[in-house]
C-alpha cells in the first residue's frame, strides 16, 4: 500500500460507514430497555427475559467466523449489505409475536447473525486504510459506534413503546435498520493493493510474515489465554448492560433506568475511544490490565450502592471498562496474528464475547433464585481477577520461518 493510500480520505469514509453501521447494530443493547417493557400478560420470568439476548449475543459472536472469512474473501460490501438485510428481517418478524420462542429465533438467530455479518465487516476495512501506528485509535472509533448506540436508542426505544407499543416499536427499528445499514455498507472498501518487489535472484528468502491461518492460532496458547480474558472481561460487562434497567429498580427503587442504559453507552464508547488510542502509546497488554483492574473493583462495589447518583457514575464507568475491549482485543489479534486473515482470526477470538453473554442469564437465574443480583456481581468481580492474572504471562506469539 502506497503512502498517498493511507489515511486518505477515502479511508475517513470508510472509517464513518463503520461507525454509522455500529450505530445501527448496536440495537443489541437496548434490550435492558426493551425487556423491561415485556408485559406480564406475555407470562415470562426473568430468566426468560434474558434468552432471546443472550442468543443473540452468542449467535452475533459466532456467526463473526463465517462472516470474517467471507469478508475477507468476498470485501465488506456484500458481507455489510447481508447484515442489513438480516437484522431488519429479524426485527421485523420478531415484531408479530409475543412468544420468548419466536422472539428467540427471529431476534436472537436471524438479528443476532445480521449483527455479526455487519460488525464483521466495518472494522477490518478501516484498519487496513491507516498505518499500524494508528491500529487501536481506528478501531476504537469504528467500535465506539456500537457502544454509543444506546445513547440514541434507549431513550428512543423508551419513547417510541410508550407511544405506539412494543411491537410496532420492533416493526419500526427493523425497517430502520434495514435501509440504513444496507445504505452505508455500500461505501465499505478496502484500500488498493500495492505488489511487493520479488528478490534479486540468488537473494536470501524474505522472512516469514507473521500473519497466522485460522487453523494455526489453535496451535499457539496466546490464542486460549485471549478467548479466557475476553469471555470473562465482556462477560462482566455484557451482565450489567443486559440488566442494569432491572439493577437500578431493585438497589435504588427507580424507574429511571433507561437513562442509565444510555449514560453507560456513553462511557462504552468513550472507552473503546480512550483505551484504543492509549493503546497505541501504552501498549495494549497494560492497557487492557487498567481498564480489567476498575472493572474489577466496581464489579465488587456495585452491589452495595443505593444511591441514584452513585449508579449513574459507576454505570458510566462500566460501560467504559466493558468498551476498552472492544477496542483493545481486535488491536491484539492483529497485532499478534497479522492483518492478512483478521477478518476470521478476530472473529474466532471474538466467539469468547458470545459465551461471557452468558453471565446476562446466569445473572437472571441468580435473580429469580435469590431475589438479588449480588451473587452474579461477585462472581464477574472474581473471574475479572483471573483474567488480570492471565495478562501478566501472555506475549506474542513468533511464527517459525
Amino acid at each position: 500500500m502506497s503512502d498517498s493510500v493511507i489515511g486518505s480520505k477515502r479511508g475517513w469514509t470508510v472509517v464513518a460507514a463503520g461507525i454509522g453501521i455500529n450505530l445501527a447494530l448496536g440495537v443489541l443493547y437496548a434490550w435492558s430497555v426493551i425487556s423491561k417493557a415485556i408485559p406480564q400478560s406475555w407470562g415470562w420470568s426473568e430468566a426468560e427475559k434474558a434468552l432471546p439476548y443472550t442468543i443473540a449475543c452468542l449467535t452475533f459472536a459466532f456467526m463473526m467466523v463465517p462472516a470474517g472469512r467471507l469478508q475477507d474473501k468476498l470485501g465488506p460490501r456484500i458481507v455489510a449489505s447481508i447484515g442489513g438485510v438480516l437484522v431488519g428481517i429479524g426485527m421485523i418478524m420478531a415484531s408479530f409475536f409475543t412468544s420468548v420462542a419466536m422472539f428467540i429465533v427471529f431476534f436472537g438467530l436471524l438479528a443476532g447473525t445480521g449483527i455479526g455479518f455487519g460488525y464483521a465487516s466495518a472494522t477490518p476495512p478501516a484498519i487496513k486504510w491507516f498505518p499500524p501506528a494508528k491500529t487501536g485509535m481506528i478501531a476504537g472509533l469504528v467500535v465506539a459506534g456500537f457502544g454509543l448506540a444506546s445513547v440514541y436508542i434507549a431513550p428512543s426505544v423508551k419513547f417510541m413503546i410508550g407511544a405506539v407499543g412494543l411491537q410496532k416499536t420492533m416493526l419500526i427499528l427493523g425497517g430502520a435498520f434495514f435501509v440504513i445499514v444496507v445504505g452505508l455498507a455500500q461505501l465499505l472498501i478496502n484500500p488498493p493493493t500495492v505488489a511487493a518487489p520479488k528478490p534479486a535472484a540468488g537473494s536470501a528468502p524474505a522472512a516469514s510474515s507473521n500473519d497466522f491461518a485460522p487453523m494455526e492460532l489453535f496451535k499457539t496458547p496466546q490464542f486460549f489465554f485471549l478467548w479466557i480474558m475476553y469471555a470473562i472481561n465482556a462477560g462482566a460487562g455484557l451482565m450489567v448492560i443486559g440488566k442494569l434497567a432491572g439493577v437500578v429498580k431493585a438497589q435504588a427503587a427507580s424507574e429511571a433506568g433507561f437513562i442509565l442504559v444510555a449514560l453507560l453507552a456513553v462511557g462504552n464508547a468513550g472507552g473503546r475511544v480512550v483505551a484504543g488510542t492509549f493503546s497505541d502509546k501504552l501498549g495494549r497488554i497494560r492497557t487492557l490490565q487498567i481498564f480489567a483492574v476498575l472493572q474489577a473493583l466496581l464489579m465488587f462495589a456495585t452491589p452495595f450502592i443505593n444511591s441514584l447518583a452513585v449508579l449513574v457514575i459507576f454505570s458510566m464507568l462500566i460501560g467504559a471498562s466493558y468498551g476498552s475491549n472492544l477496542a483493545v482485543f481486535p488491536s491484539i489479534t492483529k497485532d499478534f496474528f497479522g492483518i492478512k486473515n483478521f477478518g476470521v482470526n478476530y472473529g474466532l477470538v471474538f466467539t469468547s464475547w458470545g459465551v461471557g453473554s452468558l453471565m446476562a442469564l446466569v445473572s437472571g437465574i441468580i435473580k429469580d433464585k435469590t431475589g438479588s443480583f449480588k451473587l452474579a456481581f461477585f462472581i464477574a468481580g472474581g473471574l475479572l481477577i483471573f483474567s488480570i492474572l492471565l495478562s501478566f504471562v501472555i506475549k506474542k506469539p513468533e511464527k517459525s520461518a
